[in-house]
């Protein structure tokens, strides 16, 4: 049968770009690629690049208060003009999508505008009325912010809506303890934005490190935002001076502003799937193989949109397995194991391998942990704890986990997540000589465990 295509990839992320690009450019495959909002998906255009141009913005806030205790007399910054900003991250949203285009363009992958359904296993609708056929579909259409409904829960945003926002308001209240609500969080409350967090759970960060999440819990609320635990939104009402939060605590309250961040959803809807045999699971996402392929032979799915670990890299990671498996006959299994993460909250949680939790109900373990004022932050009168923490198996002695709490920790924990990856021992960690005076050398001084478990 003949095929306009040879792979079809639905959704301009970043696991579609990479998996459409290398089948083009290494494979010499004839590739094209739908994407019906913006070229580079959640992670460049509304999630990790602008969420982390905010995250620098909101650190400038405390770093005048630091330059007086370090002797700078004149270390005023002024108040903060979202709308500069905002006009220069847009600007580098576009720069960054237009790059995505001219790579694809130079692998000689075909872009079209265009939503796409799926009409069959090999064929494809565009929203512009166009058909396609390809001998391979490649869905890689990510996730969405989810946000349960209750009365008034149209009034509410989500951090799709945060980097659009006309002016910032003086006022929010984020609902959720997941790692985008803890992080909007710090953020707006770095940009000056009065700050609640409500978290129905008895902790925020859950599937974290219970130590390093009750660490960061504290420090989040020492830096200003007015977190509440066990607490959940009942109501929400528009009032003459904003939206009036009835809660299940009795902490009613009018707010600015409502921001949703209670999970994500896989973008399945309306995708067509149920004409091809594509199965999918509880919460929508596509169920797929170790290899990225579908209940249905000649469709494969990457990214968010599988819901098995939902970072960029990890989805990169699987578009480029799935070129090598589909288009050089070399089967290639993506790596889920021990993948680092960070959590850009302030201070930052590092974390990569097993909880202290997690570890214990396997095996014995020994476990070694620290907290402290950092040099810097100490000097500076400030009083934020690092926290470092490596989880050792007794019986083979590897270091089975690793997590910091400390400005920075996501740079930390990607070193510490190389020498973890390649099994390394704590006796590995204790014969490296430390680097003085920094934060990380305490990973290599922990001589005796603070615990066994």
């Amino acid at each position: 049968m003949s095929f306009d295509y040879d792979l079809f990839v639905i959704g301009g992320g970043s696991g579609g770009v990479r998996a459409g690009r290398l089948a083009a450019s290494e494979a010499g495959a004839k590739v094209a690629l739908a994407e019906e909002y913006r070229m580079g998906g959640t992670c460049v255009i509304r999630g990790c690049v602008p969420k982390k141009l905010m995250v620098f913005a909101s650190a400038y806030s405390g770093a005048a208060q630091d330059a007086k205790a370090f002797g700078w007399t004149d270390s005023t910054i002024g108040a903060f003009d979202w709308s500069k900003f905002r006009g220069k991250m847009d600007a580098e949203l576009d720069r960054l999508e237009a790059i995505y285009r001219a790579n694809l363009a130079k692998a000689g992958v075909e872009i079209y505008n265009a939503r796409a359904e799926m009409v069959d296993a090999h064929t494809v609708k565009l929203s512009s009325g166009e058909t396609f056929t390809a001998k391979h579909i490649l869905i890689a259409v990510g996730g969405r912010p989810f946000t349960p409904e209750f009365e008034g829960s149209e009034l509410t945003i989500t951090s799709n809506d945060v980097f659009k926002l006309d002016s910032l308001p003086k006022s929010i209240l984020i609902v959720g303890g997941g790692f985008i609500a803890c992080e909007f969080a710090c953020i707006l409350n770095g940009l000056g934005v009065k700050v609640t967090q409500f978290y129905r759970g008895a902790q925020i960060l859950r599937g974290f490190d219970d130590e390093a999440r009750g660490h960061v819990a504290d420090l989040v609320r020492e830096r200003g935002v007015n977190l509440h635990l066990g607490t959940d939104v009942m109501q929400i009402d528009k009032v003459d001076d904003g939206l009036f939060v009835k809660c299940t605590t009795g902490h009613d309250h009018c707010y600015d502003a409502v921001m949703y961040a209670t999970g994500r959803m896989p973008n399945t809807d309306d995708l067509g799937l149920e004409n091809t045999g594509v199965k999918l699971g509880r919460k929508g996402q596509i169920i797929v193989d170790d290899y990225s392929q579908t209940a249905v032979p000649s469709i494969y799915a990457v990214g968010d949109v599988t819901d098995r670990i939902n970072l960029t890299p990890v989805a990169i990671r699987e578009g480029a397995a799935f070129v090598d498996t589909v288009f050089h006959g070399k089967p290639h299994k993506p790596d889920h194991d021990l993948v680092a993460s960070a959590v850009f909250t302030q201070p930052e949680l590092g974390t990569v391998g097993m909880t202290e939790e997690a570890a214990r109900d396997q095996e014995p373990i020994e476990v070694y942990s620290a907290t402290f004022r950092a040099m810097q932050t100490g000097f500076a009168e400030r009083e934020d704890r690092v926290m470092m923490k490596l989880i050792v198996s007794q019986a083979t002695r590897v270091v089975l986990g690793c997590h910091i709490v400390a400005d920075n920790a996501g740079e930390m924990i990607q070193l510490a997540a190389i020498a973890i990856k390649m099994g390394a021992t704590k006796e590995d960690f204790d014969r490296t000589v430390a680097v003085h005076p920094t934060m990380t050398e305490e990973l290599v001084t922990m001589k005796v465990p603070t615990r066994t478990a």
